[in-house]
């Protein structure tokens, strides 16, 4: 089991949870998730399993898609519907056009102070546990970048949002914002999120169907194997000695004909279909093993 399983993660759990479960029903502990969603949150939450754990780090900068709701009125400490109310309750008064005009900022890059519940750290703690014993929390501004934040609904109360973002935006940040722009405080509602980098809603499997799937020993049908993942990479096929020298940490070669063209990185797939290794350019068609599995 070496490769990605892309779990549709349940409201109520933390993204934790949901390794944890993943651990138990696969019998290994080594899973990790490539990033992490809210309790609340549902949708996309990738996990790494096996050997496959190691390429988390070419996923570090993956661009994520969420659908979201944002409800009007009143703010919240955690700035989700999960929080305490910090602002008094308000009959929300403002049309369409402006509540486009309050979202335009938030298109495009521009920096963004982290919630104070938020996973970031301080001094080697998570914000968040300074914030559920009611110690003070700074947060610094860091820039993100918002690709599309587009209006999908809108009834006077509420407003449905699909956000397409960089790794690191805090949609509940934006839903916080723009409850002070328009002076009635807002939080976020609910949050999907739809696609994660390579990964997509369609791919994603509940924990129930993958408990069914470990039962039955078909858990694997699940997985998608790590030679699969990082498609933007080149992938080249190596022969038996090629492996052998890749795995001493040898630089190898590979052919001026490629079916795609080559690339900072490169995928080198055994004659088997596993993913041996990924190779990084030193010179044209000369690659060095930068991590091997």
């Amino acid at each position: 089991m070496d490769g990605a399983i892309i779990v549709d993660k349940p409201a109520g759990m933390t993204s934790h949870d949901v390794v944890n479960r993943l651990r138990r029903l696969s019998g290994t502990r080594k899973i990790g998730h490539l990033g992490t969603l809210d309790p609340m949150a549902t949708g996309v939450l990738p996990l790494l399993i096996g050997r496959a754990t190691r390429l988390a780090q070419f996923f570090s900068t993956a661009e994520k898609k969420y659908d979201a709701r944002v409800r009007f009125g009143w703010a919240t400490d955690t700035y989700d519907r999960e929080g305490a109310p910090v602002s008094d309750p308000v009959n929300p008064s403002f049309s369409r056009e402006e509540l486009e005009a309050a979202l335009a900022p938030f298109r495009g890059t521009f920096l963004q102070t982290p919630p104070p519940f938020s996973a970031k750290k301080i001094a080697g703690t998570p914000a968040y546990k300074l914030a559920r014993k009611n110690i003070p929390v700074k947060l610094s501004p860091v820039e993100v970048q918002v690709f599309a934040l587009d209006l999908d609904e809108f009834d006077g109360s509420s407003a449905r949002i699909r956000v397409h973002c960089s790794a690191g935006t805090y949609v509940r940040g934006i839903a916080h914002q723009i409850g002070q722009e328009l002076r009635c405080g807002a939080f976020l509602d609910s949050l999907r999120r739809t696609a994660s980098g390579e990964f997509t809603e369609e791919q994603a499997v509940s924990l129930d169907e993958l408990a069914k799937l470990a039962e039955a020993g078909r858990l694997p049908e699940a997985l998608i194997p790590a030679a699969r993942l990082l498609p933007q990479f080149s992938s080249a096929s190596v022969d038996l000695l090629t492996v052998g020298q890749i795995r001493q940490g040898k630089d190898f070669r590979l052919s001026p004909f490629l079916q795609t063209p080559a690339s900072k990185y490169v995928k080198a797939i055994s004659q088997e279909g596993d993913l041996v290794a990924i190779g990084e350019a030193r010179l044209p068609h000369l690659y060095h093993p930068v991590l091997v599995l």
